[in-house]
């Protein structure tokens, strides 16, 4: 089996990998890259996800590329408008002739002889590429399979079954008896979509979620896009959101009292005070222990009062044949059943590594700044944010990789990797979220420290002093295995 080699391999052809392209070739523009796509597509999750009503639960102007402004009028956008930005973006770059389709990626071997990954791929024939930096980009969860916990009974039930993950195409749910199971982004967008032709809509939930409504159109964003230039327009409004959102995150955690009774009271005013705010829209924890879910321009509230939905807190104790069978005793009639209850989260890609012969064991591995990994050479992972726009860390992520190959490249070394010194760092969770599918999956993933630079921070204004301005020369960083003097010459000539 020949290997292909290339300077950096991507890992994924979604929103993120189609962003480190960019970057690469933008900032680093002599380094070949080659982007390893499991699917036969570009988008990764926007690609992926076609339930009814597909949308982002971020506003577009963080959601998208920092270097490509959103030019469309919506704020928050659907499915369809955000695959075709990430492809529109992958087209204009040049960046599609990188992709090679079919190539998902299974294992990598780090070699510090000779200063390379060895990557190796499973779908179509097997193939296998050496690079010399490898980043992954392929997102958080398994494409294969969301979560779908076993509910007693349902064999039983005559009807459609549907996992949002995988929508079977064609599903005719015009007039029927629809109950969506759970209560995140993704039940809040099916709910009021499939309510529009469904016989009627039922958001079952075992406990709720704070749910907030913003308008789909920012009328101040677009009214700067009609005055300003694109990018100077895009730019501010960018940076307005991100620093309400900082504020907003921070009341949260100062004043959560305050930031959830006002939270309750949008959603009493939107549905009347005659409607069970408490029981239907009061979770028991505080505001961003779990994500927000956002519904654009009040389209659930609004199903709801029209009669076509409604919300139903309570235990499910059995399917049956024509629906489910709840643990006070009601029963709820269904045609078809949407079991919107989650994601099951991967770890580094599901790429098993080694390091010179050494398995790399996730869960026992410190996490430097949020995206490369404690002994791990010449690595980095793209991973978002739980509390903004998942692109805002990514764009930093990349500028810090081409930062570092620019720097290795300037001081003739071919391999930097974290090191941990410090006796006193103490471990703690990945991700400090209380959410069911981050709880399921955190005891396999690396670990953050208790200092920097091996804390995680979910703050942009942070990460961009510590990712795009910080010294790279860090005494965490160590920087090493020059390159062979006979290559030298070759490679200041190149420089």
């Amino acid at each position: 089996m020949v290997s292909e080699h290339f300077d950096v391999v991507i890992v994924g052809a979604g929103l993120s990998g189609i962003g480190a392209a960019y970057h690469l070739q933008t900032e680093a523009p002599d380094r070949s890259y080659v982007i390893l796509e499991g699917r036969e597509a570009i988008g990764g999750t926007w690609d992926l996800f076609r339930y009814p009503g597909v949308r982002s639960d971020s506003d577009m102007y963080t959601l998208g590329y920092n270097f490509r402004p959103w030019r469309e009028a919506k704020a928050i956008a659907d499915g369809p408008s955000i695959l075709k930005y990430v492809r529109d973006t992958a087209r204009e770059n040049g960046i599609e002739r990188h992709i090679r389709y079919g190539r998902r990626v299974t294992r990598a071997a780090w070699s510090s002889e000779a200063a390379a990954w060895t990557v190796e791929t499973a779908g179509g024939k097997p193939a296998s590429f050496t690079c010399n930096f490898l980043f992954l980009c392929g997102g958080y969860y398994d494409y294969e399979q969301g979560y779908a916990p076993g509910f007693p009974g349902a064999e039983r039930f005559k009807g459609a079954i549907v996992h949002p993950q995988h929508w079977p195409e064609g599903l005719d749910y015009a007039g029927k008896q629809v109950v969506v199971i759970g209560s995140g982004a993704t039940a809040v967008t099916l709910v009021p979509e499939m309510a529009k032709t469904a016989g009627h809509v039922t958001m079952l939930q075992r406990s709720p979620t704070y749910v907030v409504s913003r308008p789909a159109e920012d009328k101040a964003a677009n009214w700067l896009r009609e005055h300003l230039p694109a990018q100077l327009a895009y730019q501010l409004v960018r940076w307005r959101n991100v620093l309400m959102g900082m504020y907003f995150y921070r009341l949260t955690r100062k004043k959560p009292a305050q930031v959830k009774a006002a939270i309750l009271k949008m959603v009493s005013d939107q549905l009347g005070p005659d409607y069970d705010v408490a029981t239907h829209f009061t979770p028991t924890y505080n505001p961003w222990d779990q994500r927000l879910c956002l519904v654009p321009d009040a389209d659930l509230f609004e199903a709801i009062k029209a009669g076509t939905a409604s919300v139903v807190t309570d235990h499910i104790a059995s399917f049956t044949e024509d629906g489910i069978q709840l643990k006070s005793g009601k029963t709820l009639p269904a045609d078809v059943i949407v079991t919107a209850t989650g994601l099951n989260l991967k770890v580094l890609n599901g790429v098993e590594l080694t390091v010179d012969g050494r398995c790399v064991e996730p869960a026992r591995t410190l996490s430097y700044k949020g995206m490369m990994y404690e002994g791990v050479p010449n690595l980095a992972s793209s991973f978002g944010y739980t509390n903004a726009s998942w692109t805002l860390k990514c764009d930093l992520t990349c500028e810090y990789v081409t930062r570092l190959l620019n720097h290795m490249k300037a001081t003739g070394t071919r391999q930097v990797t974290p090191v941990n010194t410090d006796p006193d760092i103490e471990t703690l969770p990945w991700l400090d979220f209380s959410s069911g599918y981050v709880q399921r999956a955190m005891a396999k993933f690396p670990k953050q420290g208790s200092k920097a630079p091996w804390k995680l921070h979910q703050n942009y204004a942070l990460d961009l002093m510590n990712l795009r301005y910080a010294r790279l020369e860090d005494g965490v960083l160590q920087f090493s295995n020059p390159i062979p003097r006979r290559n030298s010459a070759k490679v200041r000539e190149a420089a």
